[in-house]
């Protein structure tokens, strides 16, 4: 297989393009490098299309590989035609390779092969070559042998079936067709142990749709409901039309002693055979599919929340809430440096409300907060209600937002949590975590396990590996789009840049400690087990502020400061005007782009990108994402209507809809059916997580906690 040829035509590309991206992987550049500093080469591919190009040349080489094991495997036996060499070489699938191998694979002792090691394999060809002149009882009958274990005429009848249905099993066309018809007319069938059990998988009780229509959603859902008991779950096939066609294909002569006997062998190979095999690869393609789909989906949710705009210049007040052991706050500085932490308790069971308000008012006067971050979690509800009454009490100008505390928890317990802040109980670091993800949710939110963030659909069910590959390359990418202060990340955000090991991002912390800030990039060359190749992938990412020199401060990588010095000087421009805010104007000055990037020996692609970072510095792409609602009342389930219109953000993106905070602590579900007025296959296509939009009340459910809203104003 021309693998290169092949990515071609997948992903619509150009030939140099997939031969370009190729080398510079297997030369061990990463994702985000290629992406930034490689768009010469590449002509431009963008992340997202170089990652399912690096997904696809990992799969296709396993291809290859597998096709080279096979191949030698059957070679072995002796067994290896040039016809099967040619199948095996021009297969597209390791489903195709696997069928052709079948036939030649060890098995374990089936009945087939219990037949062929009794003798029987003779009278089986006899049958299978329909030419017989009396009846199959009859022929079998010379087979018997109490030495080989064949006592009666039927057992030998039965042995050559055996090997007839084990055969007619292992042909690879037959296979084909018929997981072909399957997938195209078959349906995927659910239906209730028990009847009367009540359970979220009611709608699939008796429930049944065509293989090709079913929603990843739903499949993830019958899965889940059969493995909790609550569902059987079957695919049905055309068995008639696969039936007939076998017969077709085996019953090439009209012999009234050998088609009945084919007829049976057919049916038993189809049903105890064929069919269960095809029924496990089918189900397991829907649930690859369904899995690829919301990993999809869920990278999306989460690249939305990563680069939710940072509020920047505020002390902010996280607030953890809770119940029994009270509300745990911290006050977090504009630096995301903690300077106070309390436990108060104005909710049940003490309702200290008056003793809490007067804690809040000090730490506000005292310390200046303008803004305060309250976790969506237990006790959410009755601690607005206490916010709300105090900032109507106090002549401050104070806001708040409840910020989703989805992963607060496992990072307050974590390892890391406990390096960070050594002194400080898991609510306290809970109620920093608070604080910190509204000032920048980037850097929080990488020291958590991307999938407890809680963005997606039935990522428990998921294969755990292939989603953690999959939310890991976001979390890369939103890093090495946005860059990282070299001298303020922290390790776990640092391990996220191109190039940086967790070892290597321990080992900058330990230099800045032990060093002071860096200076320069070149520094990064001193820091331990940073050789030049890592430096290579990692220092366009890395940002020094009020460094030697001002190019640390841009994404302009130290490969092109050369190029950049000299297009400063030809434009009559002094380095120092870049720290101070850019060089406004300066893409008008550059005329002809092509020409001068000769001048400068560079590519025409990298001079526009220097051009566009030299006139605004190390830009922040957070800034064109929309600002979060800001709140300074309270809004109960209670008080909605339907006909109401309110702003809202929007929290999760599902297959079917998505839920937006309205800020009644209840997310309103918007069904993909209320989205917009044109037809679209996702909701994705209308809205990301963080979104804000103007939505309609439907409907209230006060029993079932349900808010239906819609988009359709």
């Amino acid at each position: 297989m021309d693998i290169i040829k092949a990515l071609q035509e997948e992903l619509n590309i150009g030939r140099n393009q997939v031969e370009a991206a190729v080398k510079l992987i297997d030369e061990g550049n990463t994702i985000p490098f290629i992406a930034r500093y490689r768009k010469e080469a590449t002509g431009s591919l963008d992340d997202e299309v170089l990652r399912n190009l690096d997904e696809r040349l990992r799969y296709l080489r396993n291809l290859e590989e597998k096709k080279t094991q096979v191949v030698a495997t059957i070679r072995e036996q002796g067994k290896l035609t040039r016809e099967l060499e040619e199948q095996i070489a021009q297969a597209q699938t390791l489903v195709a390779v696997e069928d052709l191998y079948r036939p030649y694979r060890p098995k374990r002792r089936t009945r087939a092969a219990i037949a062929q090691e009794k003798g029987l394999t003779p009278l089986a060809d006899m049958i299978m070559l329909q030419v017989m002149t009396e009846p199959v009882e009859k022929a079998a009958e010379g087979f018997i042998s109490e030495e080989k274990g064949v006592k009666t005429v039927k057992e030998a009848v039965d042995g050559a079936k055996d090997i007839l249905a084990e055969r007619i099993s292992d042909s690879a066309d037959y296979r084909t067709y018929i997981r072909n018809t399957t997938r195209n007319l078959g349906t995927v069938q659910s239906a209730a142990r028990d009847e009367k059990a009540e359970s979220v998988y009611e709608m699939y009780y008796q429930y049944e749709e065509p293989i090709k229509k079913a929603a990843g959603h739903r499949i993830l859902a019958l899965n889940r409901g059969e493995e909790e008991k609550f569902l059987t779950v079957k695919i049905a096939a055309p068995e008639e039309q696969i039936i007939q066609y076998l017969e077709r294909k085996v019953l090439t002569k009209d012999n009234p002693y050998t088609t009945p006997v084919l007829k049976e062998v057919i049916a038993d190979s189809y049903s105890r055979l064929i069919a269960p095999s095809i029924e496990r690869e089918i189900r397991n393609e829907m649930t690859e599919r369904a899995e690829e789909g919301a990993i999809k989906v869920f990278g999306k949710n989460l690249e939305q929340l990563l680069m939710q705009p940072p509020i920047v210049g505020r002390v902010v007040l996280g607030w953890d809430p809770a119940f029994r052991t009270g509300c745990k706050l911290a006050v977090v500085d504009e630096t995301g440096k903690v300077l106070d932490t309390v436990v108060i308790y104005p909710t049940a069971p003490q309702n200290k409300v008056e003793e809490a308000k007067k804690v809040l008012k000090k730490l506000i006067e005292k310390y200046n907060i303008s803004l305060i971050s309250v976790g969506n979690g237990t006790a959410s509800r009755e601690s607005e209600q206490v916010i709300v009454e105090l900032l109507k009490e106090i002549p401050q100008h104070v806001q708040y937002i409840i910020v989703n505390e989805a992963g607060a928890s496992v990072y307050s317990a974590s390892k890391l949590a406990t390096e960070e802040f050594p002194n400080f109980d898991v609510g306290q670091r809970s109620a920093a975590s608070i604080a910190r993800r509204l000032q920048d949710p980037l850097a929080e939110l990488v020291k958590i396990d991307p999938k407890s963030i809680g963005v997606g659909q039935y990522q428990h069910d998921m294969n755990q590996k292939r989603l953690g590959e999959a939310l890991e390359g976001v979390v890369e990418d939103c890093v090495n789009k946005v860059g990282v202060d070299l001298n303020t990340a922290s390790a776990p955000l640092l391990e996220y840049v191109s190039g940086i090991s967790k070892a290597l991002a321990k080992n900058i912390v330990a230099y800045r400690e032990e060093n002071g800030a860096f200076r320069s990039r070149r520094q990064l060359l001193k820091v331990a087990k940073l050789g030049p190749k890592a430096f290579e992938q990692c220092a366009g990412f890395m940002r020094i502020q009020g460094g030697e020199n001002p190019l640390d401060g841009t994404s302009v990588h130290p490969e092109s400061y050369e190029a950049a010095g000299k297009l400063l000087e030809k434009l009559g421009y002094q380095p120092e005007e870049i720290a101070a805010g850019g060089l406004t104007g300066i893409g008008k000055k550059t005329g002809d782009l092509k020409k001068l990037a000769a001048e400068l020996g560079i590519g025409e692609i990298t001079l526009a990108d220097i051009v566009k970072e030299l006139e605004k510095p190390a830009r922040d792409p957070r800034d064109e994402m929309p600002k979060p609602i800001l709140r300074t009342d309270v809004l109960e389930m209670k008080d909605l209507t339907p006909g109401m219109i309110l702003k809202g953000t929007v929290r999760n993106v599902i297959d079917f809809g998505a839920f937006v905070d309205i800020g009644v602590h209840q997310d309103g579900l918007v069904h993909i059916s209320q989205m917009t007025d044109r037809y679209i296959k996702h909701p994705l296509e209308a809205v990301s997580v963080g979104d804000i939009v103007e939505v309609k009340v439907l409907g209230v459910d006060m029993a079932k906690k349900r808010i239906s809203l819609t988009m359709k104003l």
